[in-house]
């Protein structure tokens, strides 16, 4: 089949990266495939784009931006033949990392001309989509203050992740996974479709996103000094083999908790009730992979 790829832009790195990227996009990217380039202006032109997704027969869509980016044009696929895309351009990118695509945007863009790819699960959180992580608890509760911050990239949320740390109180949960109900007292709870949140920080080293299965992953309290040690096995995937860490195989989860707070997906902040319900939905959505790709 001939190939129509959409690049969609993301602007709110800054004019002058936007322009950088598109430039690369036309100097890198084959002339002898079709493609167009849309520069995502606002929250209302996604409605236009959307329908040009669904009715101009594209057979890729690519998301050029960060996990948010990446998070809404996904799921704007869903369940169509359309593979998705990513030259990633954010402070995490997750997805990407976790697709084996490059973070040089040259060598994305020459992945993408590639066209390998194959076929992922993605998951469902109070009928919200995600595709890389999401959870509740300590990671949650920064990223809601890192959406509100003003300052972006890796150094302010560490900066944040930082100063939030010492009056942060672990709370309790119920956990109902695979016929149980566990009772927790957690930093946080992670339910991983793949293994890292981003910038190569794995809390789910052995997650498969071609297994039908979350890991769900469950982080006991824990003091200043294990917690630099459970960050170093993070970089080394080998969160999974810390005494400070429970984790769990299920397609689905429930979580209840005392009231309305946080949770996190892709990276992005929202809101949700006392109860948070998980679902895996297999082998549902095509994606591009890179030189790196390894699945567990």
């Amino acid at each position: 089949m001939k190939r129509h790829v959409l690049f969609i832009v993301n602007p709110n790195a800054g004019k002058k990266i936007s322009d950088k990227i598109i430039q690369h996009i036309k100097t890198h990217f084959p002339t002898s495939i079709n493609y167009l380039i849309i520069i995502w202006q606002d929250r209302n032109h996604f409605t236009e784009i959307l329908r040009a997704i669904q009715n101009d027969g594209y057979t890729d869509v690519v998301a050029v931006g960060g996990d948010g980016t990446v998070n809404q044009i996904a799921k704007s696929i869903i369940g169509t033949p359309i593979r998705l895309g990513i030259v990633p351009i954010g402070s995490g990118n997750g997805l990407a990392r976790s697709l084996g695509l490059s973070m040089n945007i040259e060598k994305a863009i020459k992945e993408i001309a590639h066209g390998r790819s194959i076929t992922i699960d993605y998951g469902i959180v109070n009928d919200r989509p995600f595709f890389c992580t999401s959870g509740l608890g300590f990671d949650a509760h920064i990223g809601h203050l890192f959406a509100t911050s003003s300052n972006r990239g890796l150094k302010n949320y560490i900066r944040i992740s930082l100063a939030e740390y010492r009056s942060y109180k672990p709370k309790h949960y119920t956990i109902h996974i695979n016929g149980q109900t566990l009772q927790r007292k957690a930093f946080l709870i992670t339910v991983a479709n793949a293994g890292q949140y981003g910038n190569d920080v794995y809390i789910a080293p052995q997650a498969s996103m071609q297994d039908g299965l979350f890991h769900v992953v469950v982080l006991q309290p824990v003091g200043f000094i294990s917690a630099v040690g459970l960050l170093a096995k993070t970089l080394r995937k080998k969160a999974h083999t810390s005494a400070l860490v429970e984790t769990f195989t299920a397609s689905e989860v429930k979580i209840t908790r005392n009231g309305s707070d946080s949770i996190h997906f892709d990276g992005e902040p929202a809101l949700e009730g006392e109860v948070v319900s998980y679902k895996i939905m297999p082998q549902a959505i095509n994606a591009i992979i890179g030189d790196k790709w390894m699945n567990p």
